[in-house]
């Protein structure tokens, strides 16, 4: 059980890791499931394995440094294996103020070159789906540029 344990803790000095992609390597590596699970346990006492905190932090930073709207979280989430639960509780609290997706989708737009500009309105709309904006958040942004 040590060696598993020494190995999760080397990993997650290097990185955060949500369980699963944790489990997923220490499993991959040949330690049996019972002391991965014993270790990832050990982990979670700890406080150094909390999908919870983790998937928050990526998902805070996916919104504001690639502009990713609350349905690419999701499925980025999900891609790396987060719980529903915690998908669910991390995108309402990214997103909890119900402006906030209009808000950001409107920064995507300005990044992507509206201001002055002549933009292709179908491209910017792929774009902003893209990015995973609802369809509603999309219709009012492209509606805007009709306004400006």
């Amino acid at each position: 059980m040590g060696e598993c344990r020494d190995k999760a803790l080397e990993l997650v000095g290097r990185r955060p890791h949500f369980h699963r992609e944790l489990q997923q390597k220490l499993l991959s590596r040949g330690f049996p499931p019972e002391e991965v699970e014993e270790a990832l346990q050990d982990l979670v006492r700890l406080g150094l394995l909390d999908d919870l905190e983790h998937a928050h932090g990526l998902a805070a930073g996916s919104m504001s440094r690639k502009g990713f709207g609350p349905r690419r979280i999701r499925l980025e989430l999900h891609r790396r294996g987060v719980e529903e639960e915690v998908v669910d509780t991390v995108v309402a609290r990214v997103f909890a103020d119900p402006e906030e997706e209009l808000l950001r989708a409107r920064a995507v737009a300005q990044r992507k070159g509206i201001g002055g500009q002549q933009i292709d309105r179908d491209r910017l709309a792929r774009h902003l789906d893209r990015k995973g904006y609802s369809k509603a958040v999309i219709v009012r942004v492209l509606r805007e540029l009709d306004t400006d």
